[in-house]
C-alpha cells in the first residue's frame, strides 16, 4: 500500500496513464472515493489513454451501471455501481465475462457485496490532506496476483519523478513491445526543455530460473539469457560508445529492474517496409554496422555502473546445443503429435555436435543475438551508422562473427529474397577482406550457413512454443519463411551429412505444421 500525495487533476491523468500502460486482459481495477472524489476522472483518463485519443468522449454508466469499449490494444468495460440495487444484476450485466475478457473498471467496488475477485489493484482518491481543494491523495494497493504489479508501479512512478518524466506536460502510453517479458511505455514531454522530449520506459521483472534440464542447470542459464537490466545497460553503453545508434540508458533503477531510455522512433524495419521503404537499403545500412562491428573488441568488461561491469558470454557448445533441442523438444511434439524418437535425437545429437564443434574452433566478437527486423529502426533523417537504430541486444555473447549476418539476411519476421541475401553476403566477404587481409572466407561462409541452419532450427522451436505452450498461434505463420532459409542453409557442402538427415526426417513436418 503507497500513497500520492497533492495530486492535482493532471497528475491524477498522468497516474491513470501509467496504470493503462501495463494493463492486461484480465486486470480488475477498483476506484474508490467519496462522490466528487475524482474517480470518473480517473476512469476518463485511463481509457482515453488506450483509445489513444486525449478528446473521447466518455460517457459515464451511473444510470447504465456499464460502459465497454474496444480499443487497438485491448476492451475494456467501465462499471459504476453506485445505482446497483441488488449485487446479483452483476451476473446479469455480465461481469464474469468481462472480467476475463477485459479489462475492468469498477467506481463503488464495496457495493458488489464480495462478489468481485481478490486479485485486484485498489485505487482510493480522498481529498488531500494540504485541504487545498484542487488536490487528492491516492492510495494503492494490490491483492493477490495484483500485489506485485502495484509494488511495480509505484517503483516506475518513483524513477520516472526522480528523473523529470512526470509534470505538468508528461504523458505516458502503451508502446508495442515484442514476445518477452518486457513491457515498455512511450513517455512524452514536448514542451520540456531542453530535449529529449519523448523516452522509452522499460519495466523488465527480473525472470526467475526454469526447472533444471541439463546439468543441474534451466534453459536460461545454459543458452545464457539476461535475467535482469544490467546486461542491457552494459551492451547499450558499449554499443553507443563505438557509434552505433543504440538507446542511452537516460535513468535506471537496477536492483527494480527499470529503466527510461532513448527513443528511437518508430521506423521498425517490417513497418518501413509495409510503407513501401527500400529494402536493399535498409539492409545494407544495416550490413554497414555489422561490418564496423568487427572491430569493436567482445572480450573485455563492460560497464554497468561506477562499481560493476558486465562480460559478455561465450557462445559456447552448450548454449548452441540446447537451442538446436528446442526443435526436438517443441516442433517435433507439435508438428507429428509424439515424442521425437529416441534414435533419431541421438543421431540429430550427433549430426548437429560436429558442427557444433568446428564453430567453436572459428574467430569470436560481438554477437547481438537477435539482428533482425523487428530489432532495428530506420532513422533516414541520420547520416552514416546512425540511420540504423538497434535494440533488444541484452542477450549479445561472444560468438562466431556470421550469426548475426544470417539473422540479418534470413530474417524470420519478412521475406529475404534468396537474391538479395546473396548480393548482401557476397558484398560482406568482400568488404572484410579488403580490411582484413588474414579473413578465412570460406570458413565465414561455412560459419554462415551452419549458423543459419541452427538459427533457424531454434526459431522453429521457438514458435513451435509460443503456439504450443503460450498460446500464441500468430507465431505459426512464420514458420514457412524459416524452413525456406533452413533449406537454403543445408545446401552448403559442409552441411551434406545434416541435409540428408532434414530431408529424411525433418522437412516433413512443415507440411504438418506451418
Amino acid at each position: 500500500m503507497h500513497t500520492l500525495h497533492s495530486l492535482d487533476e493532471t497528475a491524477l491523468a498522468y497516474l491513470a496513464q501509467a496504470i493503462a500502460s501495463f494493463a492486461h486482459v484480465g486486470d480488475l481495477i477498483a476506484l474508490q472515493g467519496d462522490l466528487g472524489a475524482g474517480k470518473t476522472t480517473f476512469a476518463r483518463a485511463f481509457i482515453r489513454s488506450l483509445v489513444g485519443n486525449a478528446d473521447e468522449e466518455i460517457p459515464s454508466p451511473t444510470f447504465t451501471l456499464v460502459q465497454t469499449y474496444e480499443t487497438p490494444r485491448l476492451p475494456i468495460a467501465h462499471f459504476d455501481l453506485y445505482r446497483l440495487a441488488d449485487p446479483q444484476e452483476l451476473t446479469e450485466l455480465g461481469l464474469d465475462d468481462t472480467l476475463n475478457n477485459s479489462v475492468t473498471l469498477v467506481e463503488w467496488p464495496e457495493r458488489a457485496d464480495g462478489l468481485l475477485p481478490r486479485d485486484v489493484l485498489t485505487v482510493h482518491i480522498v481529498d488531500a490532506a494540504d485541504e487545498n481543494p484542487n488536490h487528492r491523495d491516492v492510495t494503492i494497493h494490490g491483492t493477490g496476483a495484483m500485489a506485485a504489479r502495484a509494488e511495480r508501479l509505484i517503483y516506475a512512478l518513483d524513477l520516472l519523478k526522480r528523473a523529470g518524466w512526470r509534470g505538468v506536460d508528461a504523458t505516458i502510453s502503451y508502446l508495442q513491445g515484442d514476445a518477452s517479458a518486457r513491457r515498455y511505455a512511450r513517455l512524452t514531454r514536448p514542451h520540456t526543455s531542453p530535449p529529449p522530449h519523448s523516452a522509452v520506459l522499460m519495466d523488465w521483472p527480473r525472470q526467475p530460473d526454469g526447472p533444471p534440464i541439463r546439468d543441474a542447470l534451466p534453459y536460461s542459464r545454459i543458452a545464457h539469457l539476461a535475467e535482469d537490466v544490467r546486461p542491457f545497460v552494459a551492451v547499450a553503453k558499449a554499443l553507443h560508445g563505438a557509434g552505433i545508434a543504440a538507446p542511452s540508458v537516460l535513468a535506471s533503477s537496477l536492483d527494480a529492474c527499470f529503466l527510461v531510455i532513448d527513443d528511437l522512433g518508430d521506423g521498425v524495419y517490417g513497418r518501413e517496409l509495409a510503407n513501401g521503404a527500400d529494402q536493399e537499403t535498409l539492409w545494407r545500412a544495416a550490413l554497414d554496422v555489422l561490418l564496423h562491428l568487427r572491430s569493436v573488441p567482445a572480450d573485455v568488461p563492460l560497464p554497468v555502473s561506477e562499481n560493476e561491469t558486465w562480460q559478455l558470454p561465450r557462445y559456447d557448445a552448450g548454449a548452441m546445443a540446447i537451442e538446436i533441442d528446442l526443435l526436438a523438444d517443441w516442433l517435433w511434439p507439435f508438428a507429428a503429435g509424439t515424442e521425437m524418437p529416441t534414435s533419431l535425437r541421438e543421431e540429430y545429437s550427433r549430426i548437429w555436435s560436429n558442427v557444433i564443434s568446428s564453430l567453436q574452433k572459428l574467430p569470436t566478437g560481438w554477437t547481438l543475438r537477435d539482428y533482425h527486423s523487428p530489432n532495428l529502426i530506420w532513422r533516414p533523417h541520420e547520416s552514416g551508422l546512425a540511420r540504423v537504430g538497434v535494440i533488444d541486444f541484452q542477450d549479445a555473447m561472444q560468438g562466431p562473427l556470421a550469426y548475426d549476418l544470417a539473422s540479418l539476411l534470413q530474417d524470420a519476421r519478412v521475406d529475404v529474397p534468396a537474391a538479395l541475401e546473396a548480393r548482401l553476403l557476397d558484398e560482406y566477404c568482400s568488404r572484410t577482406r579488403q580490411a582484413e587481409p588474414a579473413f578465412d572466407e570460406p570458413s565465414f561462409r561455412f560459419a554462415y550457413a551452419a549458423l543459419g541452419a541452427q538459427r533457424a532450427t531454434k526459431i522453429l522451436g521457438i514458435f513451435a512454443r509460443l503456439a504450443r505452450r503460450d498460446g500464441k498461434p500468430q507465431y505459426v505463420a512464420h514458420m514457412p519463411r524459416v524452413w525456406g532459409y533452413l533449406a537454403r542453409c543445408l545446401h552448403h557442402p559442409r552441411m551434406s551429412d545434416m541435409k540428408s538427415f532434414y530431408d529424411a526426417h525433418v522437412f516433413a513436418l512443415a507440411s504438418r505444421r506451418s
